[in-house]
């Protein structure tokens, strides 16, 4: 058997770090494969690049302005689908494949061509909507009947509307192939079925994380921040905007008092500008390490984000033993236990504010019940299921 996993990256960001994870599962089982990917350079001895950086940067301007998103970058789909012929696998996983890399058309008009096996990890909502990787803050449900009047256009298409064009070549596309979809949250799962995509089989694996680097330390890094009297607020993203919350954290800083300290994770300079001075601002951590000596140091994870499939960061606080409060927004509350966080309505910051004073008062749960609902997320086990998966694959018994 051999294994094809496509994603934007390989060993980087969430998705890229779950290829080479399953990949490692795989070359253990004695199963060769492969990961083809375009956005950076990996170092894995599994991947293969398959365009450059230059490319995609231009395709992406291109998809900008004429609003064709996904049915673009035709030379790097040659080059991809050339690979796929060099190796010939028996099983295709795709992840990621909207970061400007593929020309949808011209990759599943070739792949109805061969007899191989195909999943697809969604890890938004691109591959059912014309334009949208989510549609949670537009309160959009347009992409149910075929999209159009996309109230969202502006940030995907500079000139025109093509979002019911893009709609409706997708949902023909993506019909007749043998085909699992894979999401790693119920809410998702629930969702892909509402769509196109109801009529193949759907399989809901959990993301998983390294609970041998993502464990309780030591509280050292609350006398490196300075808080060692004040109950510590963690927020952590690599990408913070109002879809994170960030706009949350600048209210809560305002709200609560100087019995409270809040730091953020993965700003910026420009985002320090406009942060209240109360904020301690880390821009990056040096390694995996010291970020879980500061979730181990936090008395309370907050992740406010709006739109959100399965949120790594409420894993990762979890397995050091830190409490989540964040709000009910996709398939985030999915992943607390009753003895460990708890989720208020979307948007409700005064919610948010009372449940950090109470739990603040109360400190109704303790470190050792977050660190064992954590041991569900060891990635080897949730990513041992796809490989499961690729082996009834190939047997033919794959049923939702």
């Amino acid at each position: 058997m051999k294994v094809v996993q496509i994603n934007s990256t390989c060993g980087a960001g969430s998705t890229g770090k779950i290829c080479v994870a399953v990949s490692r599962l795989l070359t253990q089982a004695g199963v060769e494969n492969y990961i083809l990917y375009t956005l950076g350079n990996s170092s894995y001895d599994k991947g293969r690049k398959y365009s450059d950086n230059k490319y995609i940067m231009l395709q992406a301007a291109k998809a900008r302005i004429f609003g064709n998103c996904g049915f673009n970058s035709k030379r790097a789909t040659r080059r991809l689908i050339a690979s796929l012929e060099s190796i010939k696998p028996h099983i295709i996983h795709i992840h990621n494949i909207h970061s400007h890399d593929c020309d949808l058309e011209m990759l599943f008009r070739y792949l109805k061509t061969q007899k191989v096996k195909l999943f697809w990890t969604f890890h938004d909502c691109w591959s059912f909507t014309g334009y949208c990787h989510y549609f949670t803050m537009a309160d959009c449900s347009r992409w149910e009947n075929g999209c159009g009047n996309c109230p969202s256009r502006s940030r995907h298409s500079l000139l025109i509307d093509r979002s019911a064009e893009l709609f409706g070549k997708k949902k023909e596309l993506f019909a007749g192939l043998d085909m699992t979809v894979i999401t790693p949250s119920a809410w998702l799962g629930e969702l892909a079925g509402r769509s196109f995509f109801g009529n193949y089989p759907i399989k809901v694996i959990n993301n998983g994380i390294d609970l041998s680097v993502f464990r309780p330390r030591e509280r050292d890094m609350r006398a490196v921040l300075g808080v060692e009297d004040k109950f510590l607020i963690m927020g952590c993203s690599f990408d913070w905007d109002r879809r994170k919350g960030i706009d949350v954290f600048a209210s809560l800083a305002q709200r609560l008092g100087d019995g409270f300290a809040i730091v953020l994770v993965g700003t910026n300079e420009g985002l320090d500008k406009s942060l209240p001075e109360n904020i301690i601002s880390i821009h990056r951590t040096a390694d995996q390490e010291e970020l879980s000596r500061i979730y181990s140091a936090a008395d309370l994870f907050v992740n406010p984000t709006r739109e959100e499939n399965y949120p790594t960061v409420n894993m990762e606080a979890l397995a050091c033993g830190t409490p989540v409060l964040t709000f009910n927004t996709g398939g985030s509350a999915e992943i607390l236990g009753k003895d460990c966080g708890l989720a208020v309505e979307r948007g409700d910051v005064d919610a948010l504010e009372r449940e950090i004073r109470r739990i603040e008062r109360e400190a109704p749960f303790s470190r050792e019940a977050c660190r064992a609902h954590a041991e569900s997320f060891d990635m080897n086990k949730r990513f041992k299921e796809y490989v499961d998966l690729y082996l009834k694959g190939e047997e033919g018994e794959v049923n939702e």
